[in-house]
């Protein structure tokens, strides 16, 4: 096996751990999205019930200070939200329930 496949088998391997899933102290969760019929993400809804639109979710997760997991990426000539990736897919918010 050369180097970048037993690199890439090793990140692979890693778990998640508990203190990784947490939620830190005064961050919100995402616990489920709102689709168009196109099936994009229009709005996400947190575990303190607040229901965001997509721009002000991206907006308060590039702040980092009110949303926990997720991250912002650029792509498509745009800013895209998405989830940590940490290997759990049932947390990716093309996972979650609709609200």
């Amino acid at each position: 096996m050369d180097q970048f496949k037993a690199a890439y088998e090793t990140y692979k391997d890693r778990q998640t751990t508990a203190e990784q899933q947490a939620v830190p102290s005064g961050k919100e969760e995402i616990i489920a999205v709102r689709r168009n019929e196109e099936d994009n993400i229009i709005a996400v809804k947190t575990n303190t019930g607040r229901e965001l639109d997509y721009p002000s979710a991206l907006s308060e997760a590039k702040a980092g200070k009110k949303l926990a997991h997720v991250d912002v990426f650029h792509k498509y000539g745009r800013d895209i939200l998405r989830s940590e990736p940490d290997g759990i897919r049932e947390n990716n918010l093309s996972e979650l329930p609709d609200f």
